[in-house]
């Protein structure tokens, strides 16, 4: 991050359309401006300049004029932070390996920078040759989670193109969003022509056959180009919505009940589709990318070369909604993932590599994969590592594998709960036993530090639950003192906040208070422990992301007013945020209490249900049914089926995706048991059965 060091010495002034807003010159001129002479300039007065800089290694730079198509690929945050988004690369690669098409890339700028671009009249710039983004034909942003919002207005205004989707012509650029938090894009509903629900592969090349179409029938002669503008951008949006897996809010509207619940939201536009489905890339094989990953010039938050190993999971942790929504489980194959290691890390240059996925010890081989890295790389200044994996002493024995070129400096375990009930309720599979060996495992083979990840505020909690983190705390320290005192255990603390798609999606959200007192409670229990950490987070900062997640149209008016008030980079502890936004909200009248801290009922319509992310909404309900009843579910990979909805319709088995791999067959709920399939994947993690 940038850290205090970029701290504004004031908030950021209000902004909008009707103050400071950049102003579209017309028409796209044709080659379209570069703004860096003018951008150069100011580069010595901004706080990390480089990022605004260009010129990384493996950038690609397009002739303006040869393309059909031209795409801004933006993360709505700084390039420190979105340079290393494996989205962006993906679509960044996908889109320049076609010839009739143009993709650079945008970050936000720093307040310090966007103050002197308004000043001057410099609009939101690609990073490869500082175009304007008035000037592509497609805005392409990733969203992985809702802070980013007001960042997406910001930019569009900066950039000269209206923030209001109904106030932009045929010769603006398409606002297209995706990721995760676009799976409930209606609190952005105004201000986007369309979103993406799931993998963006396929989808982004589709759409990018609709807008060549498009611009080549609005061309004289062209069926097209006697419609006036209005209609014609009426019907490139009508296009979009037929392509699988696009939303265009504007052809549907919400409809309320007189209690003030969503009714249902409906389609207004005849032919369009009432439920939205999810694109998902069933063959990682056919879609070999980054290949050649981008080198950044300046420092980010993750300096290494990424290679995702599988894309999904299926272990039902009801809290997590990229679980949920990017099921089912689809593996790389072993010799895929050491080629595109191979190749990045001698393309590159970087000394790091991180094997991706939601949980990357889950891959059915990833014993022998790491094995196979580690004596490929063992006597170089190459580390290996693993982010996201479980609590179990088998991550110990990877981590071990993948660290023989380095110091074993700490590891990292999310248990999320503290009590064996609460870990139940979310169905977190992994016992107060499990996670005392695991310690005892890493402290006796020399690791000297651990941190744990917690929740608080899950459903049903009770106090003796959230004590229950500070007992778990102060025990898994107890074993670090035995190897060493200088080993440590930090425990990380968070307020839960509940996200779409997920069997929370209907739980209530505890307000900033009620997490500020659990919080008192773990301090007070842990404080005679001179030697354990406590990391918490703001309690206010899950605020606005609840209400973002799974607000309805009508907190569209307030992430406008709160973007015309200053905000932007909501989750920086820097900004003003809460601030901001409380006065937003009470000038538009957002009740946080209805949209956060209730909860809702089976009989109650969602913002989303329109937006199929392939889960059944009953079982998501039944599932929310039996958190409530503290009941577990097995991890669906590695048992029968639970019929969550996500596999009928795709080519997929339960099996590790790949030709010759092994292949665990589908089976109804209640047929085979424990005794004919293994309940945890160890059995296959060695290789043996592949």
């Amino acid at each position: 991050m940038l850290g205090s060091a970029t701290t504004p010495t004031s908030p950021p002034r209000a902004v909008g359309r009707e103050r400071d807003a950049i102003r579209r010159p017309g028409p796209v001129a044709s080659p379209a401006p570069s703004y860096w002479s003018s951008l150069e300039p100011l580069l010595p007065q901004v706080r990390k300049p480089a990022q605004y800089v260009g010129g990384e290694h493996n950038q690609r730079v397009t002739d303006w004029q040869a393309a059909d198509t031209r795409w801004l690929l933006c993360y709505p945050d700084t390039y420190e932070v979105g340079q290393p988004n494996q989205g962006i690369q993906i679509l960044y690669e996908i889109l320049g390996e076609r010839e009739t098409a143009l993709a650079e890339r945008a970050y936000a700028p720093w307040v310090d920078l966007e103050e002197l671009m308004r000043e001057r009249g410099i609009p939101t710039f690609s990073l490869e040759a500082h175009r304007p983004l008035w000037a592509f034909d497609v805005f392409g942003v990733t969203l992985p989670h809702e802070l980013g919002h007001t960042n997406l207005l910001n930019l569009l205004d900066l950039g000269g193109v209206s923030h209001r989707t109904a106030e932009r012509t045929v010769h603006d650029p398409l606002v297209l969003v995706g990721g995760h938090a676009a799976f409930n894009p209606e609190p952005l509903a105004p201000f986007i022509d369309a979103a993406v629900m799931g993998d963006g592969e396929q989808v982004t090349l589709d759409v990018d056959d609709v807008v060549r179409a498009f611009k080549h029938a609005r061309e004289p002669g062209g069926e097209l180009a006697s419609l006036a503008d209005g209609h014609a951008r009426h019907e490139l949006l009508r296009a979009l919505a037929d392509v699988e897996g696009v939303y265009v809010p504007a052809f549907y509207e919400p409809r309320y009940l007189d209690d003030g619940r969503l009714r249902r939201t409906v389609a207004t536009e005849t032919g369009v589709p009432a439920m939205i489905p999810k694109r998902t890339i069933q063959d990682l094989e056919e879609w070999r990318y980054p290949r050649k990953q981008i080198v950044p010039m300046t420092e980010t938050v993750h300096e290494r070369f990424s290679v995702e190993i599988f894309r999904g999971c299926t272990r039902g942790c009801r809290f997590c909604q990229a679980g949920m929504i990017t099921r089912p489980v689809r593996e790389r194959r072993p010799e895929t993932i050491r080629e595109l290691v191979e190749e990045g890390v001698e393309d590159t240059g970087f000394n790091e590599v991180g094997l991706l996925s939601l949980s990357s010890a889950d891959h059915s081989s990833i014993a022998p994969i790491a094995r196979d890295l580690a004596d490929c790389y063992e006597g170089t200044t190459t580390s290996l590592s693993l982010p996201s994996t479980r609590v179990d002493a088998f991550n110990v024995t990877l981590s071990n594998e993948l660290t023989r070129n380095g110091r074993r400096s700490g590891l990292t375990f999310a248990p999320e709960a503290g009590s064996e009930r609460m870990r139940a309720v979310i169905n977190k599979m992994v016992s107060e036993d499990d996670l005392l060996r695991t310690a005892e495992t890493a402290f006796s083979e020399g690791w000297r530090h651990i941190k744990l990840y917690f929740m608080i505020g899950l459903p049903t909690e009770r106090d003796e639950d959230v004590l229950a983190i500070a007992d778990l705390g102060i025990a898994t320290y107890g074993i670090a003192r035995r190897y060493g005192k200088g080993n440590k255990v930090t425990i990380s603390v968070g307020g839960f906040v509940p996200k779409p798609h997920t069997p929370f999606q209907w739980a209530a959200q505890d307000p900033p208070e009620e997490i500020r007192r659990k919080l008192s409670l773990i301090r007070h229990s842990i404080k005679d422990h001179a030697g354990l950490k406590l990391r918490t987070n703001d309690p206010e900062e899950g605020v606005i992301e609840g209400l973002l997640a799974r607000g309805d149209r009508r907190v569209a008016p307030a992430v406008e007013r709160a973007w015309q008030l200053g905000a932007r980079f909501d989750g920086w502890h820097e900004m003003p945020t809460l601030e901001t936004w409380r006065r937003a909200l009470s000038d538009t009248g957002v009740d946080l209490d209805w949209f956060s801290y209730r909860e809702r009922d089976e009989r109650e319509a969602l913002p989303w249900d329109h937006l199929d992310s392939g889960l059944d909404k009953a079982w998501l309900w039944q599932d929310w049914q039996d958190a409530n009843r503290d009941q577990q579910l097995d991890d669906c990979r590695w048992s029968p089926c639970y019929d969550c909805g996500v596999c009928p319709g795709l080519s997929i088995e339960h099996d590790t995706g790949y030709t010759g791999g092994f292949q665990l067959p589908i089976l109804p709920t209640g047929l085979g048991g424990s005794d004919a399939l293994p309940s945890t994947p160890e059995r296959y993690a060695s290789g043996a059965d592949t």
